[in-house]
């Protein structure tokens, strides 16, 4: 069962060459392959096949002989031969073919082709399934088992997500090589899934995973190379209170942090569950922004005082997400104390309130308090910045 993305990689390939990137599993191949059933003259080679491999891995140059009338050309798993990165770039310079090369690795490309081509290709992200993509959309199963799709279709959630655990550790990390010391890495796996959604302490992680400290920064760039987490910057340009400089840290997908984490059930009152539905809001504001191809940040702030506002989008919406099923003013204590900078335009509060409302804040702006589902819609309507 195909479910339709809201990205579509056909629009950018008319005018330039792509790279597709996307953790595994999150569907690209998927994409590809129902996108290029509207199009002609396209050339699809999957390096998985080991035809393809053999070939393009001992002698890159054969890709041209590969090429007969097409004109767009589609490189699935493009990591696996990296040195075609340069074949690439010669025939589009050469030939003005156009590549759509995929890959759920920018490890091995940002190591051998720092510049990507150099321009010559745009760079497209494929997230986990998100609100806007499903029919019927089941909060409590996405925040317990995640949005990818091989595990939302499937009738045995858990046991996808341990085989994806284990794909991950044996085809990402120890066929490429990415760590030498594969237990350690995996102890970290767990300590970084439990402390995903809070500030990156190194030193406290290091300790727990037992070992180095620039080891484990070593480990995080691994889970960014490889789309399996991301790092949220905090906003700094508070003037009234002094911000601080750390980074949040969050695993790119519920299910993967449970499985990673060994969660059996999912209590409705506890931490988990509310870390679980800020990450799940996290997740569906980063894949909006970079689908409609927004060049705003998502950043969070809190300042040396410990006031915290959990999302901000560039300099015009602040957010704070409760997983609270009723919404009060106790919950704006971050946001009211934002609001002092007078640099944020509009003020949300997100919960499990089906109620909507507009409170104020202390400085006298207006707060939308608005249902979580309410707001993702008016999200992917692109009315909310």
């Amino acid at each position: 069962m195909f479910i339709q993305r809201f990205l579509k990689t056909a629009p950018f390939l008319k005018k330039k060459s792509c790279f597709l990137f996307g953790p595994r599993a999150v569907g690209k191949t998927s994409l590809i392959r129902e996108e290029i059933k509207n199009m002609s003259n396209v050339l699809y080679i999957d390096l998985l096949k080991s035809r393809y491999f053999t070939l393009l891995s001992g002698n890159p140059s054969e890709l041209e002989n590969l090429i007969e009338n097409q004109t767009t050309i589609i490189i699935d798993e493009i990591q696996k031969v990296p040195q075609l990165l340069d074949e690439v770039h010669r025939l589009i310079e050469t030939k003005k073919y156009r590549f759509l090369l995929t890959g759920s690795s920018a490890r091995k490309l940002k190591k051998g082709h720092a510049n990507l081509l150099a321009g010559r290709a745009w760079t497209l992200n494929l997230f986990p399934l998100t609100f806007s993509e499903l029919s019927r959309f089941d909060l409590k199963r996405a925040l317990r088992f995640g949005l990818l799709p091989v595990v939302w279709l499937s009738q045995d959630p858990e046991e996808e997500l341990d085989a994806y655990i284990s794909t991950y550790l044996k085809e990402e990390i120890m066929a490429e090589g990415l760590s030498r010391n594969l237990p350690a890495f995996n102890r970290f796996l767990k300590v970084a899934a439990l402390s995903s959604g809070s500030l990156i302490n190194y030193s406290k992680m290091a300790s727990d995973t037992q070992v180095a400290e620039s080891t484990l920064r070593g480990h995080f760039e691994i889970l960014q190379d490889t789309l399996m987490g991301i790092i949220i910057e905090p906003f700094i340009e508070s003037k009234k209170r002094k911000a601080i400089t750390t980074p949040k840290f969050y695993i790119f997908d519920n299910g993967v942090r449970h499985a990673l984490m060994g969660t059996t059930a999912l209590d409705r009152n506890s931490d988990l569950y509310g870390s679980s539905f800020e990450a799940f809001i996290a997740h569906e504001m980063r894949a909006y922004l970079s689908y409609s191809r927004s060049k705003l940040p998502l950043t969070f702030w809190r300042s040396t005082s410990q006031f915290e506002v959990d999302f901000l989008i560039g300099d015009k919406v602040a957010i704070e997400v409760k997983a609270a099923s009723h919404a009060h003013d106790g919950y704006l204590r971050g946001l009211s104390a934002l609001s002092d900078e007078n640099i944020f335009r509009d003020f949300y509060l997100i919960t499990q309130d089906p109620i909507t409302r507009t409170g104020n804040l202390k400085s006298g702006q207006k707060v939308k308090f608005i249902p979580w589902d309410q707001f993702l819609k008016r999200l992917w309507k692109g009315e909310i910045f």
